[in-house]
């Protein structure tokens, strides 16, 4: 699956990957120290959604364009209020024709304190990065293969943080990638938060993905699954997935307020299903 982002950017993938993202940022900024974050695989930070790119899969009508306006119950809207601040933020006209990536939209939600260490090996995406931050002493760019990066990069001065790996499924064995740079760099920062975004699409592949999980000794996992279709006779993106290393305890019931509201939104045909389960450390979920 070719997954460049430039195709992609702001639709339901993205949006449940953002949201996911921009709720652990918020528990992070509870305390008054600082904190770190690390985009693996960062992508160009801003998307003009009126490209040719974006045009041409209109994948962001189906995602961002929804929810730009959509109206929601008071306590969903509260929780998804600092993720549609953010996207708003780079439309002051109204309606939505920027789309900020992650490193955008974790800068956005950053304090003076904070600091956001953002990756990409693509050379033009690289320096298109490095001028979307130029004058930031707060962010630094790299160019360099984010894989690698969680070796090198971990842990941070700040000791506190979150990694958020988002790989664009553009080679085989993407998964197992995963799995393997979520260990070694586990190994490095234990108490670290990691964010890994994987396409649901490829069935057999994910399930071989959960059951390595959970045999990866690594003792705090949530797995987050969104569909907004039954799986297709043809292979294509019929979901979202996230996986929570170290979930901030607050983070299953606030997705439990979310995730019905974004579906019912988001969702093209039945049945489809949100789901999140816990592949190592279950826990009973909080009071509602």
């Amino acid at each position: 699956m070719n997954y460049r982002h430039a195709y992609h950017a702001g639709n339901f993938a993205d949006v449940v990957k953002h949201v996911v993202l921009t709720r652990l940022l918020d528990y992070l900024k509870q305390k008054d120290k600082a904190f770190r974050v690390v985009d693996t695989h960062a992508g160009i930070g801003r998307y003009d959604l009126s490209s040719l790119e974006a045009q041409k899969t209109g994948e962001w009508q189906g995602g961002i364009g929804r929810l730009i306006d959509a109206s929601f119950d008071a306590k969903a809207a509260a929780l998804l209020a600092p993720y549609l601040a953010a996207v708003r933020s780079l439309n002051p006209e109204g309606g939505v024709k920027k789309y900020p990536g992650s490193p955008l939209l974790a800068r956005n939600l950053l304090r003076k304190q904070d600091r956001l260490s953002a990756i990409e090996l693509h050379p033009k995406d690289a320096a298109k990065l490095k001028t979307e931050f130029a004058g930031d002493f707060q962010t630094k760019v790299m160019e360099l293969d984010g894989w690698l990066a969680l070796g090198a990069h971990l842990p941070p001065k700040e000791k506190r943080g979150l990694v958020l790996i988002d790989p664009p499924f553009e080679e085989e064995g993407e998964f197992g990638r995963l799995v393997d740079g979520l260990v070694k760099a586990h190994r490095r920062w234990p108490n670290g938060i990691y964010a890994l975004w994987y396409p649901i699409k490829n069935r057999k592949a994910i399930i071989a993905f959960r059951k390595a999980l959970k045999q990866s000794g690594i003792p705090k996992i949530l797995d987050i699954e969104f569909e907004i279709r039954p799986a297709s006779s043809e292979p294509s993106l019929d979901g979202t997935g996230m996986v929570v290393v170290n979930p901030p305890f607050m983070l299953e019931g606030e997705l439990r307020t979310i995730l019905p509201a974004l579906h019912k939104l988001l969702a093209v045909e039945k049945p489809a299903h949100w789901s999140m389960e816990w592949l190592a450390g279950e826990q009973a979920p909080p009071p509602v």
